[in-house]
């Protein structure tokens, strides 16, 4: 089978910059620069809470050891647990510290589903630019139909707009969304799990931690 056969550019430029036009147009780039970014998710391990759990299990002990202040010095890279610590260490009581983490879990799964609705707003688009390719070749075929030789040309956007717009959305778009949002899922599910125990050390140290400021 020859593979040139099924490479047209006039129907490539139709169903993809078709497409990557009508949702640029339709999204906010703010939207569109987090749904681009989130590709970087696409490649890695699925997300597991155990090492954020561990290292909250590490900071307990530093604190009891040490006293509180003393994870104000630790490296945390995990932002929404890095906050959740500093809040602790800043005396906040556990009610502030569970609301904050629930927060950052609920402003984390939005970015998720904005990422993941752009991916899958481009599947729907994809074939809709696939009809319309195919349009424009039977058009183009119909005003050269005195032409014999021009009329395959036509046929060919025509026949392949249509089916680059099914596996555009079938094969590329429709999967990335997919796992975009099954990553999603996975995550707040798994930073569940953190909110336990970090308000849990906040019960702990936040009434030691405002007397010792008190004395």
């Amino acid at each position: 089978m020859d593979v040139s056969t099924f490479i047209d550019p006039a129907a490539m430029a139709i169903v993809g910059g078709g497409t990557l036009a009508a949702v640029i147009l339709r999204t906010p780039a703010a939207d569109l620069a987090r749904a681009l970014h989130a590709l970087r998710v696409l490649p890695r391990r699925r997300f597991s809470a155990e090492p954020l759990l561990l290292q909250i299990g590490a900071l307990a002990r530093i604190a009891q050891r040490c006293g509180v202040v003393a994870l104000d010095r630790t490296v945390i890279t995990d932002r929404d647990l890095a906050a959740g610590i500093a809040a602790i260490v800043d005396g906040a009581p556990a009610t502030e510290v569970e609301i904050l983490i629930r927060d950052a879990r609920r402003t984390r799964i939005e970015r998720h589903v904005v990422a993941a609705d752009v991916w899958a707003a481009a599947a729907e688009v994809a074939p809709a630019m696939g009809m319309i390719g195919t349009l424009v070749g039977l058009a183009r075929m119909f005003a050269s139909i005195d032409d014999v030789s021009a009329i395959g040309g036509g046929m060919a956007v025509a026949l392949l707009a249509t089916l680059y717009g099914a596996v555009l959305a079938n094969l590329v778009l429709a999967p990335v969304a997919g796992r975009l949002r099954a990553a999603g899922r996975r995550e707040a599910s798994e930073r569940l799990r953190i909110e336990a125990p970090l308000v849990a050390l906040a019960a702990r140290e936040t009434p030691v931690h405002q007397l010792r400021s008190a004395a």
